[in-house]
């Protein structure tokens, strides 16, 4: 969970706090999930903002009676972003949340069924961590690698950088996400990443393409395919909001292929409420939105 402080997303309107990164995530599978399936949240939260935190994880209704998230003493993570264009941001991170040791992690993830990771600080875990992940867990894992693509400077800004090892990181996982940006940091042939990438024992490789929608990698010899994005009507293309699309669209996959759908079907879904995400503000009232109901943002 990071706390949001938003500037420039609309010209008339001043900066605005919210929650932002798994919040996002979270509704969307909060929506899509089967009935069937449970949300189990093992998510850090600093104690300055563990109570404000635990009243928007009161709102999620596939969470068990009295589900919290786990307060650590450290500053919750907190985000500044400048949106320079509807499509690119600059930003800039303080706290001190902790990341997950295996020590921590692996007993509390033997009665679960499946994973779904969200690098929302890009320190939730290091490399050896998610090995030993990979190797302790049997489940199906979805992670979206989006911030171990961003290095942090002294002052907290996020700047882009090449994912050291990553072939490495991409066998921890079963299906794994990025954005067109982490994938062109990778190389300039998307088939070779994605090669290499599904050699070290993922199953797919899902490429977010903005306003175009996703692309796919999988199987041997490998498949790919564009999935488009629904067209936004021409007053949403005006003051949409990209704020969480990635992380809604990574929820409603992971929900959509546990729920046994073919990857292409899960991925038009993740376009579709990536899409409808746009024309909401903050994640607070977001399932429903996604969900077709009236919502209050």
């Amino acid at each position: 969970m990071v706390w949001d402080t938003i500037h420039g997303r609309d010209p008339a309107q001043a900066a605005v706090q919210e929650w932002g990164g798994i919040s996002y995530a979270l509704a969307a599978l909060d929506a899509t999930l089967p009935e069937d399936w449970q949300i189990v949240p093992l998510i850090k939260v600093g104690r300055d903002l563990a109570h404000k935190a635990n009243q928007f994880l009161s709102g999620v209704r596939r969470t068990a009676h009295g589900a919290r998230f786990i307060e650590v003493p450290e500053p919750n993570n907190r985000v500044t972003l400048r949106y320079e264009s509807a499509e690119r941001r600059c930003e800039q991170m303080a706290g001190g949340v902790p990341p997950w040791t295996w020590a921590e992690l692996g007993p509390l993830v033997q009665d679960l069924d499946a994973l779904y990771i969200n690098f929302i600080s890009g320190f939730e875990m290091n490399l050896e961590t998610a090995q030993l992940l990979g190797r302790g867990f049997p489940g199906f894992v979805y992670a979206d690698l989006h911030s171990l693509f961003l290095a942090r400077e002294p002052n907290g800004l996020r700047v882009p950088r090449t994912l050291p090892q990553a072939p490495a990181w991409f066998g921890c996982f079963t299906v794994v996400q990025l954005n067109e940006d982490e994938m062109s940091q990778l190389g300039s042939d998307p088939l070779a990443i994605a090669a290499d990438a599904l050699r070290q024992g993922c199953t797919a490789l899902c490429v977010t393409l903005g306003k175009r929608g996703a692309a796919y990698f999988t199987g041997d010899p490998i498949r790919t395919a564009l999935i488009p994005a629904p067209a936004l009507p021409p007053a949403l293309d005006q003051v949409s909001d990209p704020t969480g699309c990635g992380d809604v669209f990574g929820g409603a996959v992971t929900a959509r292929l546990l729920g046994g759908a073919a990857l292409e079907d899960a991925l038009r879904t993740g376009t579709q409420l990536g899409t409808r995400n746009l024309s909401h503000r903050g994640a607070t009232g977001l399932r429903d939105h996604l969900m077709g109901k009236l919502s209050v943002a």
